[in-house]
């Protein structure tokens, strides 16, 4: 029931949409969300101008902005203040925010525009719609960043190995490529490294693993966990740093199964790899 109920789901590389109640909420990268896409979840006719309309809204936003708006005009709110709630009073978004310099709230237009609200204003707007939609848009809006936070840690880290493998390809290039190589001999020695930094971590080579699965897709380094790919990161530069010194393959291949060995026993303890890989470690 829970899962019908709310759900994260991608929409765009800006925003992402959570669905709360069977509606669809747009997120925005600056954790706005859209008041609009909340009001659909709303029963009966209700705007964005009547909660506007209620002086204890206007005290809210009054307090937010001061907090972290410094250009804020208190006296335009003030005046607005003073009028909140009474049967003639009247303000849409777009002259709230002209007449108090607001950061809040947004009216935006195009695609996916409309009325958003900082995350803080558009939790108390939930309130408007139910309890229950406020307390679910809270529960999705926290599980959409964790996924961000944890997506982001696993992009960190594969470019962290990207960045570590050109300097461990230029290392080859300037110290193992004599001169006027064809394309086959220089994609040879690089398939030929590679395999030394595999061997010495995963015990077979790219081509030995493809041959073990070869139902599956991907490589041998897709499937290595967070304490792999760290190990890995380390080895390209020390490998790197054994060729500058003139070792023999051979002799490298040695020292980087003895550093793989010893580092995997020390991150497979580290307590932050650990939290990071989560459940990983365990098989799950």
């Amino acid at each position: 029931m829970e899962t019908d109920m709310a759900m994260v789901k991608p929409m765009t590389n800006k925003n992402r949409v959570v669905t709360i109640l069977g509606e669809n909420i747009t997120v925005a990268t600056n954790d706005f969300i859209s008041l609009t896409d909340m009001l659909k979840a709303k029963d009966g006719g209700f705007f964005i101008s009547d909660w506007l309309r209620n002086r204890n809204t206007v005290e809210y936003l009054g307090i937010w902005e001061r907090i972290h708006n410094p250009d804020f005009n208190y006296g335009e709110f003030a005046t607005i203040k003073s009028s909140a709630g009474l049967n003639s009073y009247k303000i849409s978004v777009k002259e709230w925010v002209a007449k108090t310099g607001a950061i809040g709230l947004m009216a935006k237009a195009g695609r996916y525009g409309g009325t958003y609200a900082h995350k803080d204003i558009a939790f108390e707007f939930a309130m408007w719609i139910s309890a229950e939609f406020k307390i679910f848009l809270i529960k999705e809006f926290q599980r959409l960043k964790d996924e961000e936070q944890k997506q982001l840690g696993w992009d960190i880290r594969r470019n962290l190995t990207k960045i570590n493998y050109r300097i461990h390809t230029d290392a080859i290039k300037h110290n193992l490529i004599p001169a006027s190589l064809s394309k086959q001999q220089i994609n040879q020695v690089y398939a030929s490294e590679a395999d030394i930094l595999n061997m010495a971590l995963f015990g077979k080579t790219a081509a030995q693993w493809r041959a073990e699965n070869s139902d599956g897709t991907g490589n041998i380094r897709d499937f290595a966990n967070v304490s792999q790919l760290v190990c890995l990161a380390n080895m390209e530069n020390l490998n790197a740093v054994f060729i500058h010194e003139g070792l023999e393959q051979n002799e490298r291949l040695i020292r980087l199964n003895q550093i793989a060995i010893s580092q995997m026993k020390i991150l497979l303890e580290d307590r932050i790899i650990r939290k990071l890989e989560g459940s990983d470690l365990n098989g799950n």
